[in-house]
């Protein structure tokens, strides 16, 4: 799972421990090289440790984050299967639903995410699981468009804890070189969930008339009371931090805490103050990793919650469609996996980010050229294709440079936040009347794709411009008046982005 540990050797310079190998230099904490550090490795075997870390952690978040995205998705799958046409839906009112889930999700991000740090991670994640399931199921009894309104948008609301919730826990227990993979581990999940809820939609959808039911219910109360089941399992396998975790030992919990101490700031005993909610907002870089997730959000979504019907508008039965989502989300899931390990290898974030944004350009191109089906659907491939890897290492990006607990939960979920407003907008595009083409809504996200590369490009540039700084010391006044185990958060001299 993870890149094997290199040796290193450590200097101290300036005041500062740094860690080298023949390729880059990582800045670590002022923490790290104690004695005590350096005992707490003794006896114990790294890569078995996070192999164990992988079992006890991914699975059950990422079963939780792909119920999350089924259950916020799935609503296009019904769609082909009669929702609108039931609950008298006319023109844009389906769409309008589909704008008050991320209103929702929007303005209770940040909440949600202070709400974590004050609670824990083993009673918050599950609860906010255990409510949208219910939200989830109602769906499929919802009787007129006003209860699906109004379903969609506590259904954002309550689903807005988990990604950046999760972003946030696992820098509390990785290595920041080791949280890049694991994320965009986590958010294949999406992905996967587009390719599963295809198969599973195509399958319930033949319960039609089962119970006195149209077939798009059942795909609602089936997948929600599935969200349930699992939610209360959740609250015993869902563990809180290192210091408190039943399944380590002694010796582990004292390794992982050495680890964290040489790398992030995760072992400090940090109280939540609202200064450092607003050291996050006042910082420019947290704002364009908003707007890089920003302009990906919108061909994200949009792609989720449409692809049925763009497929099913080139010509192909609503069963036909369900199942022909499979492989372009088939192929994301790979490609995203494969695109992490290849940037985590070459330790960088923005060029992979801008390539796979290239190749959704490509798929997007496609589709707003050609009009033979079965090269327009070869387009949907590649747009997830590049979507998906993308969107991945933009979320991973501020969990891995920002530092300072408030302070990154605060970023994470300023980026969510800002990120879903283009998904409100991306609602929005997909008209009934614009099928079976789509010129508006493929246009807006080819442009976002473009700004995009623009935006992750000026990031790169500020975030490599502010390392050159940090190694040729512009930064070293900071620590004046500073006591040598006081740490400045990613403000600190001693502290490098990843780019």
């Amino acid at each position: 799972m993870s890149e094997p540990e290199k040796q290193i050797t450590s200097e101290v310079h300036d005041g500062a421990l740094y860690a080298e190998d023949e390729k880059h230099k990582v800045a670590l904490s002022p923490y790290s090289g104690s004695e005590d550090g350096q005992d707490a490795y003794s006896g114990i075997d790294e890569k078995a440790l996070l192999r164990k870390l992988d079992r006890k952690l991914l699975p059950a978040l990422t079963l939780l984050y792909l119920l999350s995205f089924l259950d916020r998705s799935n609503v296009a799958n019904a769609r082909v299967e009669g929702l609108v046409v039931d609950l008298h839906m006319t023109g844009n009112q389906y769409l309008t639903g589909l704008t008050l889930y991320f209103i929702g999700y929007v303005l209770f991000e940040i909440p949600c995410n202070v709400a974590l740090k004050l609670t824990s991670p083993k009673a918050w994640l599950p609860t906010l699981t255990l409510a949208w399931g219910v939200v989830a199921t109602l769906l499929g009894v919802t009787q007129n468009m006003a209860g699906f309104f109004a379903a969609r948008f506590v259904l954002g609301m309550t689903e807005s804890g988990l990604f950046p919730g999760v972003v946030f826990y696992l820098s509390m227990w990785y290595r920041r070189e080791e949280q890049h993979f694991r994320i965009s581990l986590f958010f294949s999940a999406a992905a996967l969930a587009g390719a599963f809820g295809g198969v599973l939609a195509w399958g319930i959808a033949h319960m039609n008339g089962v119970g006195g039911l149209h077939g798009w219910r059942w795909i609602f109360i089936l997948e929600g009371i599935l969200t349930v089941i699992v939610s209360l399992i959740s609250y015993h396998f869902i563990a809180n931090y290192p210091a408190t975790a039943k399944f380590l030992t002694e010796k582990e919990r004292a390794c992982i805490h050495a680890r964290l101490e040489a790398s992030t700031d995760a072992t400090r005993n940090e109280g939540f103050t609202w200064g450092n909610v607003l050291m996050a907002m006042r910082d420019p870089k947290v704002w364009l990793y908003g707007l890089g997730f920003h302009t990906m959000s919108l061909p994200l979504y949009t792609l989720s919650l449409f692809l049925p019907t763009i497929i099913k508008e080139l010509g192909y039965t609503a069963a036909q469609a369900q199942l022909l989502t499979v492989p372009p989300y088939a192929v994301a899931t790979v490609l995203t996996l494969t695109v992490a390990l290849l940037s985590e290898r070459f330790k960088l974030r923005a060029p992979f980010i801008m390539g796979s944004a290239g190749l959704a350009i490509i798929g997007y191109i496609i589709l707003l050229t050609e009009t033979k089906a079965g090269v327009a659907y070869f387009g949907t491939i590649l747009a997830a294709g590049g979507i998906y890897p993308a969107t991945a290492i933009v979320l991973s990006w501020p969990a891995n440079n920002v530092s300072g607990q408030t302070k990154r939960a605060t970023a994470n979920a300023m980026q969510i936040s800002i990120g879903n407003l283009g998904a409100v907008l991306g609602t929005q595009l997909y008209r009934a009347t614009d099928g079976p083409r789509y010129f508006l809504g493929h246009g807006f996200a080819l442009g976002y794709l473009c700004a995009n590369i623009l935006v992750v490009g000026t990031l790169w540039a500020i975030l490599r411009a502010e390392n050159r700084k940090r190694d040729n010391g512009e930064r070293d006044a900071r620590l004046v008046g500073v006591a040598h185990d006081e740490w400045l958060g990613d403000e600190d001299p001693r502290w490098r982005f990843q780019t």
